[in-house]
């Protein structure tokens, strides 16, 4: 059995309304694919949402391209949310492409904010060349990891999204979240090479993650 995780650009495919609807706000930290259903119109999606989704209702009322939803709070910051809607060829032949042969698609499948996809396949070796044989010449194709014993995600830090993630490692190693702090924001920002506010947003996302995911675990 091999294991990758991806991400892909499929953005060249044409609009993709619904990850647009669900990844287009500041208030949203990161959209998950729970499990779905694309075998018929409309396609269906069990959604995990992290941040603050009061503004996500009406948007979806609104929109053409969803037949329904039901939203499901777990706190103030955290939701499921049922949906279905009409998904683009384009999507839908993305599904079919990582669910052929042996392969297997292990959620969550993260939505992220640039419209591309991030998603762990486990399969065979052969069944995984011929998928990505199968893509596009248009769909960007990154390998984020290969190998390795876990299978799904374990652990909150390994399901944050990879430059969320990156930033908190290097906070950490840097004193960041000493008391006092032994780095400042700007050079954090100049160690990931990004601007000081891409830098403090990856870290108030990925602590928003982390506090919110504590607090379940404590309460449930």
């Amino acid at each position: 059995m091999e294991r990758v995780r991806l991400t892909i650009d499929p953005t060249t495919l044409g609009a993709r309304p619904m990850h647009q609807h669900l990844t287009s706000s500041d208030e949203i930290d990161e959209t998950q694919i729970i499990n779905w259903n694309v075998a018929d119109q409309p396609t269906t999606f069990l959604l995990r949402i992290y941040g603050s989704y009061d503004h996500l209702e009406p948007i979806l009322a609104a929109s053409s391209y969803v037949e329904g939803y039901e939203i499901l709070p777990l706190s103030d910051r955290n939701c499921y949310c049922y949906l279905r809607g009409e998904a683009t060829a384009a999507s839908r032949s993305l599904f079919e492409v990582f669910t052929q042969g042996t392969l297997l698609t292990i959620p969550p499948i993260v939505l992220n904010e640039d419209e591309t996809v991030t998603l762990t396949l486990v399969g065979a070796q052969s069944d995984m060349q011929a998928a990505m044989d199968a893509l596009p010449d248009a769909v960007t194709v990154t390998i984020e990891e290969v190998g390795g014993s876990r299978v799904a995600t374990e652990s909150i830090i390994a399901s944050l999204p990879t430059r969320q993630r990156e930033a908190l490692e290097v906070a950490v190693a840097r004193g960041y979240y000493e008391i006092p702090r032994t780095v400042t924001l700007e050079q954090l920002a100049t160690d990931l090479e990004c601007a000081t506010a891409t830098a403090a947003e990856h870290l108030r996302k990925a602590e928003s993650r982390i506090i919110t995911s504590l607090i379940e675990r404590v309460t449930a």
